[in-house]
C-alpha cells in the first residue's frame, strides 16, 4: 500500500484525529483565523500552532490560540510546541487552564525543552546545556500537573519553585501534556511523564519512528506505563499533485501513505502544516475520511497491526465481551501483555477511588466523633476525583479519555462509544454503567447534602444523633453502590477494553 513502506511496529489502537498547523504570520492574521475556523467547520480535531516568541513576524501564540478559541466551537487547540525558557510554568499552567475554561476543555498543550538558545536568551530566557533543558523540562511537567489539581505549591527545584503558591484556576478538563523529543532522554521522559508525542516528519521521517517509538514503549514499561498511554502525533507536510514521493500524490495516495505510517507504526494523529485553505479542505474531507476507513479496514481485518493486536477478534458469543460467560476459565492467556495492561490499568485507577473513599469515609468518621469540622469533609468529597472528572467510564478516562466537558463532540471520542462501535453486544453493559455513574453522582449529592443538614440540626453539638445517623446512612449507601459498581466495571469491560483499546 503507498509509497512508505516501514517497518512493523504493534499498533496502538487510537482512533485517528486529524489537524492543522498554520503559520502564525502576523501580516496574514485574517487568513490564518480563517483557516483555522474552516477546520472547525470541515470537522478536524485540532487546530496546533508553533512557539516561537523570538520570531518578529509571529504572532504571540496564547494570544492567537485564544482568539482561535473565541471563534471556533469544536476544534481543540494547542501548543505544538511550547518555548519552555521563554514560558515560565506557573504562568503556562494559568494560561493552559485558563484558556481551557474559556474553551469548555479544548486546550492541549505541547512542550518543547527548547531550541535556538540565542533568540532565546535574547529574548530574556536562560542558556541552558541540553541536560539542563531536559531536567527543567520533567520539573515543569510536575508544576504543570500540580497547579491543575489545585495543589498548593511546595516544590522547589533546581530550574523552578512554585513553594507557596495558591494555584487556580482548575481546568476545565485533563489538559493532556504532548512533548516533542527527538534525542533518547527526551523520549524517554516522554514514555514517563507525556500523554502525547509529536515529532514532526522533517526531523524525524518514517523509517525513523519505529526505533523512538521503542525508546518511548521501554521508558513507559519501566515507568509501570502502557504504550497505549501515549498517543503519538505526527507534523506533516505535503502537496496534491502527481509527484511519487511521500505526501506528494493524490487524496488516495496520501490516505494509503497514512494508513501505512499509523498500523504500521503507529502514529494516529498527523497535523498538516499548510497555509491554503483548498489543501486543508482535501485533507479534511476527502484524505481523513478514507484514512479512517482504511486503517478500520487493517485492524478489522488483523492486517499489518497483527504483531501487536494478535488477539483482537471479537469473541464468538452472544453475550457482552467481557461477561463470566465469554471470558473463560483462563481469560488471561488469550491476551498479549499490551492488551492486558489496559483493563489492568483501570483496576489501577479504580484502586485509587476505593482509597480516595477511605478517605472520605474516615474523615465523616472524624465528623462524628467530634475531631474535625463538616467543612473539612464537604471541600474532601467536592475534589473527589469522581466528582471534579465528570467520570465517563469510572475514573478510567482520567486516564485514557477526554472528559465530556461542555461540547458534544468530544462524547464521540469517549471510550462508551468507541467500545459500542467495536462491539455493539455492549450496549447492555454501557447502559447499565451510564446508569450508575447517574446513581453515584446523585449519591454524592446525598451525602453532601448530609453534612449541610447536620449543620443546620440544633442538636449539633450535642447530641445531634438524627442527623448523624443520616450521615452515616448516605456514606453506606454511597460505599456499597460505589464498590459495587467498580466491581462491575472491571469484569464487565475487561476483555473489551483488552481486545479493543480505549479508543
Amino acid at each position: 500500500m503507498g509509497a512508505c513502506q516501514t517497518g512493523r511496529m504493534p499498533d496502538y489502537g487510537h482512533e485517528l484525529e486529524f489537524g492543522v498547523f498554520p503559520t502564525p504570520d502576523a501580516s496574514r492574521h485574517h487568513a490564518v483565523l480563517e483557516l483555522a475556523q474552516l477546520a472547525d467547520v470541515v470537522g478536524l480535531e485540532h487546530v496546533s500552532v508553533q512557539d516561537h516568541p523570538y520570531q518578529r513576524s509571529f504572532l504571540d501564540t496564547w494570544t492567537l490560540l485564544s482568539v482561535i478559541g473565541a471563534r471556533t466551537s469544536q476544534v481543540r487547540v494547542s501548543t505544538n510546541v511550547v518555548s519552555l525558557p521563554l514560558r515560565p510554568p506557573v504562568v503556562l499552567a494559568k494560561s493552559a487552564a485558563s484558556l481551557d475554561v474559556l474553551t469548555g476543555g479544548r486546550v492541549e498543550l505541547g512542550l518543547g525543552a527548547g531550541a535556538f538558545w540565542d533568540p532565546i536568551v535574547a529574548a530574556g530566557g536562560l542558556r541552558r546545556t541540553p541536560g539542563e533543558a531536559v531536567d527543567a523540562l520533567v520539573e515543569a511537567i510536575g508544576i504543570l500537573r500540580s497547579f491543575w489539581a489545585g495543589e498548593p505549591g511546595r516544590f522547589d527545584g533546581e530550574h523552578y519553585s512554585n513553594k507557596g503558591l495558591k494555584p487556580g484556576p482548575v481546568p476545565a478538563h485533563d489538559i493532556p501534556i504532548w512533548i516533542g523529543a527527538l534525542k533518547p532522554r527526551m523520549l524517554g521522559v516522554t514514555g514517563r511523564l507525556a500523554d502525547g508525542w509529536i515529532p514532526s516528519m522533517g526531523y524525524a521521517p518514517p523509517e525513523a519512528l519505529p526505533d523512538m517509538n521503542a525508546r518511548i514503549d521501554d521508558a513507559a514499561a519501566k515507568a509501570g506505563r502502557a504504550p497505549q498511554d501515549i498517543r503519538r502525533l505526527y507534523n506533516i507536510n505535503g502537496r496534491f499533485g502527481s509527484g511519487s514521493g511521500l505526501l506528494e500524490g493524490s487524496p488516495k495516495d496520501w490516505a494509503e501513505q497514512l494508513t501505512d505510517i499509523a498500523v504500521g507504526i503507529g502514529m494516529s494523529t498527523f497535523i498538516l502544516a499548510t497555509d491554503d485553505p483548498a489543501t486543508l479542505q482535501t485533507f479534511a474531507e476527502e484524505v481523513a475520511p478514507l484514512t479512517r476507513e482504511l486503517v478500520a479496514a487493517e485492524r478489522e481485518g488483523g492486517g499489518s497491526s497483527a504483531e501487536g493486536r494478535a488477539s483482537a477478534s471479537v469473541p464468538a458469543s452472544t453475550e457482552p465481551a467481557g461477561s463470566t460467560e465469554t471470558a473463560g476459565a483462563q481469560p488471561d492467556s488469550r491476551f498479549t501483555p499490551q492488551q492486558l495492561a489496559i483493563p489492568a490499568h483501570l483496576v489501577e485507577v479504580h484502586d485509587y477511588l476505593r482509597a480516595e473513599l477511605d478517605q472520605v469515609r474516615d474523615i465523616v468518621r472524624q465528623v462524628r466523633e467530634g475531631h474535625t469540622t463538616v467543612g473539612s469533609a464537604r471541600s474532601a468529597i467536592n475534589t473527589m476525583t469522581m466528582r471534579q472528572n465528570n467520570w465517563t467510564l469510572g475514573a478510567y478516562c482520567e486516564s485514557y479519555c477526554r472528559i465530556v466537558t461542555g461540547h458534544h463532540t468530544n462524547e464521540d471520542r469517549a471510550m462508551f462509544p468507541h467500545l459500542l462501535r467495536a462491539d455493539p453486544r455492549l450496549e447492555p453493559v454501557v447502559t447499565r454503567l451510564h446508569a450508575e455513574h447517574e446513581v453515584i453522582a446523585g449519591l454524592l449529592d446525598d451525602l453532601d447534602r448530609a453534612l449541610v443538614a447536620l449543620v443546620g440540626d440544633p442538636a449539633y453539638g450535642s447530641e445531634g444523633q438524627r442527623s448523624l445517623d443520616a450521615l452515616g446512612d448516605a456514606l453506606d449507601e454511597l460505599t456499597e453502590s460505589l464498590l459495587s459498581h467498580l466491581s462491575y466495571e472491571e469484569e464487565a469491560l475487561h476483555d473489551a477494553l483488552a481486545n479493543h483499546g480505549f479508543g
